[in-house]
């Protein structure tokens, strides 16, 4: 059986910043912030920053939405395919080879912010960034585990079926299915090392097992 504690957004943030900051400091911790865009991964990821940076954490910001794969790929089943989105849309790959792989210890610290424009479809021929021993990279998206990808922290923004439906836009209601997937392939509140109900997110509540 599961524990729910309520917790205030901001009390959220303080806590998950010092979760990430006992972290050795001269080791980089690669922190995935896990959720469908109607729970906001992104916006608990920027909120995440100044208090790292408080805490003396280097901070780099990446978002899944800057590693799509080609147009081709994604859409060759046409634009609305829910399984396309789960196992097409993301370059998982390119993720670890440019951002996370680097980060490995030992790695070379130099990682790429972004990596394809999504409208342009084209690459983004974005530079590469040095992370400082100790950094932070927060990377925020959807479907992010489950995937093999190396993180430190997995962080999973939980919404019930009924309240993601209700809070995703009409245009994009055809990613359901593929949600629904995750949650019965991957089970990411299960696997995740901190799980977080956001069902209405002026009130988050964290869960534990009991």
């Amino acid at each position: 059986m599961q524990q729910i504690r309520p917790i205030s957004p901001s009390s959220l943030v303080e806590e998950l910043a010092d979760r990430v900051a006992a972290r050795p400091r001269g080791e980089w911790v690669r922190v995935a912030l896990d959720g469908a865009p109607a729970a906001r991964p992104g916006d608990l990821a920027d909120a995440l920053a100044g208090p790292l940076r408080i805490r003396g954490r280097e901070v780099f910001r990446v978002s899944a939405a800057d590693f799509l794969r080609p147009a081709s790929l994604r859409f060759e089943f046409g634009r609305t395919d829910p399984d396309s989105f789960y196992t097409d849309w993301f370059d998982h790959g390119g993720l670890t080879r440019e951002v996370l792989g680097p980060l490995d210890a030992g790695g070379s610290g130099k990682v790429l912010p972004t990596l394809w424009n999504s409208v342009t479809d084209r690459a983004t021929r974005a530079s590469y960034v040095t992370v400082p021993a100790g950094g932070v990279l927060l990377l925020d998206g959807p479907l992010l585990l489950g995937r093999g990808l190396p993180f430190e922290l997995t962080v999973h923004l939980r919404l019930s079926p009924g309240a993601l439906a209700r809070r995703t836009p009409d245009d994009e209601r055809w990613t359901l299915p593929a949600y629904a997937r995750y949650e019965e392939e991957v089970g990411p509140a299960e696997i995740a090392d901190v799980v977080v109900r956001v069902d209405d997110p002026r009130h988050p509540a964290l869960v534990a097992p009991a």
